[in-house]
């Protein structure tokens, strides 16, 4: 179940992330944004120069770039990238070797983890009425203009998550015979749940109750792939990403080239996958893609506005992936009752 579930976890998020680039591409929702609006809220960014050094750039050298020579160097220049990297060989250092000698450093890893999530925790408090301020102070300088041009750009994000739920829809009718009335239907308490938490992580419970009773699915496969996917299948959030990186891209002037939008495509679904399940903190993992694609993180300023609305989207979303995933790895594996007689025939 594990390799399997992996394998279409890995292929779902890529259906997500290609379907988030081409609505981006074929939209362009960065060009309604009126430069003036750029201007008021990022004056204190050089933009030009931050397009003139990733020109300079060629996809090799960001490649080699990713790895960290120092990672102190790399935490002080806000690298986000190289970060990344050296949490994930750190970790896979630490699998490797004897738990009795990785516990400590596994210790504080946890702690140093619930210190960050606290004051994330605490920065979310105050982030609605920042934002208000920021939106309001946008709004009196430039006009109405501001939230028309943003708008394109949540519509698209929308438009996509609505693709991307057709594309669920599919498969649930394909490999379960489920209806698309009746699977809507059946899943609307979850959905709402999740649509009002922001959380995969907290409907969980409720995600397997609803597969089990509703969807009848065998509570061997949901006990394990409902926790699975709250964890690491973020296809809702994996699209969000994309077109939020695209987006910035065409507000910033930034031109991709074939090569750096499929190192956009494989950042996304990597940083997808590693995004908690908590509310508002996918848009910190987004800085980590945008440094890699030659725009500032600070960019994030400009989106973060309508990030809770788009946050409710997208994990209503995810929760309906960990569902769908559950139909198919139901009808993909052989139930409870065909290993029960498989067994008795082994002893007999």
């Amino acid at each position: 179940m594990g390799l399997r579930i992996a394998a279409y976890f890995v292929g779902t998020t890529t259906v997500a992330v290609f379907i988030g680039v081409a609505l981006a591409m074929f939209v362009e929702p960065g060009q309604y944004i009126d430069p003036q609006m750029l201007n008021t809220t990022l004056s204190y960014i050089d933009v030009v120069d931050v397009g003139k050094k990733l020109e300079t750039l060629t996809l090799h050298d960001r490649i080699v770039g990713l790895i960290p020579v120092n990672p102190l160097s790399a935490a002080l220049d806000e690298s986000m990238l190289q970060i990344v990297v050296f949490a994930i060989l750190m970790g896979v250092a630490l699998a490797s070797i004897d738990s009795v000698r990785a516990k400590p450093l596994l210790d504080i890893s946890k702690s140093v983890q619930e210190l960050s999530m606290k004051i994330v925790s605490w920065a979310m408090v105050i982030a609605p009425l920042a934002v208000l301020g920021l939106l309001a102070q946008i709004t009196m300088q430039v006009g109405i203009d501001a939230l028309v041009g943003m708008s394109v750009y949540v519509g698209t994000v929308l438009a996509g998550l609505g693709l991307l739920l057709v594309f669920y829809l599919t498969i649930a009718f394909t490999v379960g015979g489920i209806k698309p009335s009746v699977f809507l239907s059946q899943i609307r308490e979850v959905q709402l749940l999740a649509f009002s938490t922001s959380s995969s992580a907290a409907v969980m419970p409720l995600s397997i109750k609803t597969a089990e009773e509703k969807l009848s699915i065998q509570s061997s496969t949901t006990d394990f792939i409902v926790p699975l996917g709250a964890t690491i299948n973020m296809d809702g959030t994996a699209l969000y990403q994309v077109v939020a990186a695209v987006f910035l891209t065409q507000v910033f002037g930034v031109d991709l080239s074939s090569g750096e939008l499929l190192l956009l495509i494989t950042t996304t679904i990597g940083a997808s996958i590693g995004s908690p399940s908590t509310p508002g903190v996918g848009i910190v993992i987004f800085g980590t893609i945008l440094t890699n694609i030659g725009v500032p993180a600070s960019g994030i300023a400009l989106i973060i506005g309508v990030d809770r609305i788009l946050d409710m989207s997208r994990t209503a979303i995810n929760v309906k992936g960990d569902l769908t995933a559950c139909i198919v790895m139901d009808k993909w594996l052989p139930s409870e009752a065909i290993l029960s007689e498989v067994n008795q025939v082994e002893e007999q």
